[in-house]
């Protein structure tokens, strides 16, 4: 298998100049390949198309927690409402400020097992899939590729009692 095989194509991605809001509004809607909504990450392409950084949920959660707390001695520090304000406060920032910028992608025709050893290896779950141009023209998600090892698990184990 291929990543070209597994992978989902691409309906949706992110920009560079796009908000927190509004990528979090794409990532929430974005439809997956089985007609569900919601995407844990996307890429970041530029005015010509080119792959310039990924955002996952994770930079998101991450763009709400304020780098000083892990500083702090909070001792009878409350976290109430915490949360709620720090997205009203980081919602109009841009994608560009916390996207990963140094991206980890694979060529459509890579085998299915080089990006199972890229993810493993980088410890990342999905994979932007460049064709022979440079451009994405697909992504590779943790799921697709359990769903491709568990489909040849059970089609192994449903041919004949071998």
């Amino acid at each position: 298998m291929k990543a070209k095989d597994v992978m989902e194509s691409v309906n949706e991605n992110l920009r560079p100049d796009n908000t927190l809001k509004e990528a979090a509004n794409i990532l929430m809607t974005a439809k997956c390949r089985k007609g569900e909504t919601g995407i844990r990450g996307l890429p970041v392409l530029d005015n010509e198309g080119r792959l310039t950084g990924f955002l996952a949920w994770a930079d998101i959660i991450n763009a709400v927690f304020p780098p000083y707390m892990s500083l702090m001695e909070l001792g009878e520090f409350t976290w109430d409402g915490m949360v709620e304000d720090m997205a009203k406060k980081v919602k109009n920032k841009k994608v560009s400020e916390f996207m990963t910028k140094e991206v980890i992608s694979v060529k459509e025709e890579s085998p299915l097992m080089e990006c199972v050893a890229d993810m493993i290896k980088h410890r990342i779950k999905s994979l932007p899939v460049l064709n022979k141009e440079h451009k994405v023209v697909g992504m590779l998600y943790d799921r697709d590729i359990f769903n491709a090892i568990t489909k040849v698990m059970l089609e192994e184990n449903t041919g004949g009692g071998k």
